[in-house]
């Protein structure tokens, strides 16, 4: 058996959780992050570089352009619903290893295909697709981790490494406006671009934006496959997993986790382009990483306000918090009367990036809380030992499912701005759909989750 897999894993006794468990969890944790943080970052790429295809001579339209920002999401999500089940069947450590490496394909491709204006459209919508394998690998990335620690640790585990890794999108929009204004791989990688803006020529090497990312998900990658491990007990076959479909609870977080998670990948694709557009004399692109960066941390340093006060309670603030978002982003291009404001746009998504972070977190809080208190429903004659143990596979399989729903939202923002401005010429209808959405996602985390007498609440209370 090889040294990399754990034939005897049990983190709830606290005995080996202090001796053994603990160190090995935070050693799989400090890998796992960095992996999901380029991972994170190769997915979002599209929403920078399609901002500057213009300037350097692509005659793509601005649907064509909101097109390229969406696909990786399209792709990503589809994606999430088949790698939510991979760490069971091949394991932690192989999964993560090589869900890196496949990284590098649209990495080069997109360093190669930016230098030639002639390059068609139908192969940058190919690379776009091929980034979604970066969104995939958050559903397996975040189910492998939760094997790794016990119930009373796992929440904050998950925050940090899903905060850690959104922190990715941050990290790319502030990365490559600066590497792709000097030749950090020249003469081997080619020649500059010329970047036309408002009649000012400049140089740009916009392959880096691909190019840039290729050593550190090789390093990464090998620090995966010789450094993280592989769990015998969480080993289980797509059938026993698939019992999660049958569960009404996996389809409601679902649809909240499109609120917020999809909210804030959705935001984080559209956000530069929309902003460029809308604000052409405001350099955005220069700031725009703010708006990731106030998310993913907010989603990593927050979860013990939910471990506190309870997810489903901070997630009904939150799609109140997300309503007055999206009022104040309408208000802020005009839409209630008044002169477009960039401060105030800028802010407001600030605002809406920060609670979809907050929600991102209470959500994930909630699931294996619900599957805990359902499972003596579930299972009566089952022991307490049996049930923790579906309950862990359960929770990992619905936080990877309910990933990759979420997901879908990251696809859906940037194309709806884009038929939005293409029938109206602004963002407005749009923006009254998303708000609608936050309504019913309040609606249905009252109902269920939220309210004082709710199934959670109820069997929590009884359990204190």
């Amino acid at each position: 058996m090889s040294r990399h897999v754990l034939n005897d894993w049990h983190p709830e006794d606290p005995e080996f959780w202090a001796s053994t468990g603990k160190r090995i969890a935070a050693r799989n944790l400090w890998i796992s992050i960095p992996n999901l943080l380029l991972a994170f970052s190769l997915w979002m790429v599209w929403s920078m570089v399609v901002a500057k295809l213009a300037l350097i001579g692509f005659k793509f339209d601005t649907a064509q352009l909101f097109w390229l920002a969406a696909l990786p999401a399209l792709s990503g999500a589809t994606l999430r619903i088949f790698y939510s089940f991979m760490v069971p069947i091949f394991g932690g450590r192989r999964w993560t290893a090589l869900s890196t490496l496949s990284l590098v394909i649209p990495a080069l491709g997109i360093g190669l295909a930016v230098q030639n204006p002639d390059t068609p459209y139908w192969v940058f919508v190919a690379l776009a697709l091929l980034c979604g394998l970066g969104g995939g690998n958050f559903a397996s990335s975040m189910s492998n981790i939760g094997f790794f620690y016990p119930k009373s640790e796992k929440g904050n585990a998950l925050a940090m490494n899903a905060g850690f890794g959104n922190l990715g999108v941050s990290v790319m929009q502030f990365a490559v406006p600066l590497v792709i204004t000097f030749g950090l791989f020249a003469p081997v990688v080619g020649a500059p671009q010329i970047a036309v803006d408002k009649g000012v020529e400049t140089e740009i090497w916009l392959q880096n934006a691909g190019f840039v990312w290729v050593p550190f998900l090789l390093a990464s990658a090998a620090a995966a496959w010789f450094g993280m491990n592989d769990i015998t007990s969480a080993k289980a076959s797509f059938k026993t997993q698939a019992v999660i479909f049958q569960r009404k609870h996996n389809w409601l977080m679902c649809y909240l986790y499109v609120g917020t998670f999809g909210s804030f990948i959705g935001f984080s694709a559209a956000f530069p382009l929309l902003g460029k557009t809308l604000f052409p004399d405001v350099n955005i692109l220069q700031i725009a990483f703010l708006g990731p960066l106030v998310g993913a941390a907010s989603r990593a340093l927050t979860g013990w306000v939910s471990d506190r006060w309870g997810g489903q309670n901070v997630t009904q603030i939150v799609f109140y918090a997300l309503i007055a978002g999206v009022l104040a982003v309408l208000y802020s291009v005009g839409a209630f009367g008044g002169e477009p404001v960039f401060s105030l746009f800028f802010a407001s998504f600030i605002w809406l990036f920060f609670w979809t972070g907050v929600g991102n977190a209470s959500t994930f809080q909630m699931i294996p809380a619900l599957v805990r208190t359902d499972m003596p429903r579930l299972m009566p004659k089952a022991s307490s030992d049996e049930r923790r143990k579906q309950s862990e596979l359960e929770s990992a399989a619905i936080v990877g499912f309910s990933s990759a729903l979420g997901a879908y939202g990251g696809f859906f923002i940037p194309l709806a701005f884009a038929n939005s401005m293409k029938a109206t010429g602004g963002p407005m209808t749009a923006l009254y759909f998303f708000c609608a959405f936050y309504a019913t996602c309040a609606v249905v985390n009252w109902v269920y989750y939220a309210r004082p007498r709710s199934t959670l609440n109820l069997s929590l209370k009884a359990a204190v």
